[in-house]
């Protein structure tokens, strides 16, 4: 017998007709499945967490049958209370599906520590940018009689004169003592 006979033959044909309604069938099965194991077509909006505690987001969550998943953030925002969700993903008012994990970025209880340089000896010119490149500001400026010109003698915080290791909190205003370039007068 050849292959064109056999391709002609009823056998043939019916074999393909029932793979053929095996398959619609399997495909129909298998989507009704999918319907109903995914919940097709039924949505939770995620609610606006902005500025709230994780008490309440969390209380928010589970009403609407979502799960709070937490972030940590090092980012300290002043406009937000502490330990307050400042971030969301997916944003509110999405649609997401029910037990979808829901990520917040909470408020840190306020800035991290930074190591303060050691600056001394340096020229205002100098200690300046390194202060602001880690997230310092430059508070009061006062000069004393010293040679060095602008030279940084102390640097100072809340009137306590800064040692070399202490740590303070980013944005914190250091206060700087330079030299004024007159020669010191003994008394």
């Amino acid at each position: 017998m050849s292959l064109i006979h056999f391709l002609k033959s009823k056998t043939f044909l019916k074999q393909i007709i029932l793979a053929i309604i095996a398959l619609v069938v399997l495909t129909f099965l298998m989507l009704k499945w999918l319907k109903i194991s995914t919940n097709h077509g039924e949505f939770e909006t995620v609610p606006e967490l902005k500025g709230k505690s994780i008490q309440v987001a969390d209380i928010e969550l589970k009403e609407n049958n979502l799960v709070m998943e937490i972030l940590d953030s090092s980012n300290y925002n002043p406009d937000y209370p502490k330990f307050s969700v400042i971030e969301q993903d997916p944003i509110s008012g999405e649609k997401v599906k029910e037990n979808r994990k829901i990520y917040l970025t909470l408020n840190p209880s306020g800035y991290r520590k930074v190591l303060v340089p050691d600056l001394r000896e340096r020229t205002f010119r100098q200690a300046k940018p390194t202060l602001e490149a880690l997230g310092f500001k430059v508070g009061k400026i006062t000069y004393i009689d010293n040679l060095g010109k602008d030279e940084v003698l102390k640097l100072m915080f809340e009137g306590t004169e800064l040692k070399e290791g202490d740590m303070l909190p980013k944005t914190s205003k250091i206060d700087l003592v330079l030299g004024n370039g007159n020669r010191p007068t003994s008394q």
